[in-house]
């Protein structure tokens, strides 16, 4: 009797089509695994990619570790051991201890954040100058992404001069 996912000589039989449905996620994003090496090359059949039931554990696997905020490169070393050994669990908990400290800040600074827009959703005064929110001295820094916004540059695609002197 055949293993489920091969065909009757032993060979894997899913469809890109097949792992697809089955994982949840699209055939590009499969084949983009594959590129960055997340995924192993699958065997072919006729030119087309086969693939055995395993691949779509492992996309389980991606797919649960980038829920839980890992990065793919952090993902990749998580799936480098082989298949049944032991380091694969003593990469996790390296990639978990590391990840935790990053997780435990953004908590933090999201429930500061949180607590600042619940008083400003709240907010009477009369006009920004006198809003005390804006002299919060515990509110913490955004992160590099959102400060580093080019307004100009913005502006200038919804058609306005991009200078703030003249608008």
């Amino acid at each position: 009797m055949s293993n489920p996912g091969t065909g009757p000589d032993g060979a894997p039989s899913l469809t890109i089509g097949a792992v697809a449905k089955l994982a949840g996620k699209s055939a590009s994003a499969i084949r983009y695994y594959e590129l960055i090496g997340l995924l192993p090359e699958p065997a072919r059949a006729a030119g087309r990619r086969r693939y055995d039931q395993a691949t779509v554990r492992t996309l389980a696997v991606i797919e649960t570790a980038q829920r839980a905020g890992l990065a793919l490169d952090e993902i990749k070393v998580l799936l480098s051991a082989a298949p049944g050994n032991p380091a694969a669990v003593e990469r996790l908990r390296e990639v978990a201890s590391r990840k935790l400290p990053e997780i435990v800040a953004l908590i933090e600074r999201t429930e500061l954040v949180r607590g600042w827009l619940e008083c400003a959703a709240r907010c009477e005064c009369p006009d920004l100058d006198q809003c005390p929110l804006f002299d919060e001295p515990d509110l913490p820094p955004a992160p590099a992404k959102a400060r580093s916004v080019d307004f100009g540059a913005a502006r200038s695609s919804r058609g306005g001069t991009g200078d703030r002197r003249r608008e």
